[in-house]
């Protein structure tokens, strides 16, 4: 998986937000807000591949959280970001 070019991760008033650049942006119900361990994992992986056990082991790097906890919680985030759009399978 890997994040679809044209989005990007801004801080905007203190909140992590995924725009889009073009013409996308101009509907407002496709702005995203990401969460502090979710805009760590969209750092961390923007510009490579990734798949669930990667962003679990990540999270269990920065965050101390069991590795199946870990797991539960990233591939639920990355199948929120496949609804979202804004992934891609690599």
């Amino acid at each position: 998986m890997r994040i679809k070019n044209g989005f990007e991760l801004r801080v905007i008033c203190g909140e992590a937000i995924v725009v889009a650049h073009g013409l996308e942006n101009i509907d407002f119900s496709k702005i995203i807000n990401l969460n502090e361990s979710a805009a760590y994992l969209w750092r961390a992986v923007e510009g490579k591949d990734f798949d669930a056990p990667m962003l679990a082991q990540l999270l269990t790097e920065e965050y101390e959280v069991d590795s199946d906890t870990a797991l539960r919680d990233a591939t639920k985030m990355m199948e929120d970001w496949r609804e979202a759009g804004l992934v891609e399978e690599s």
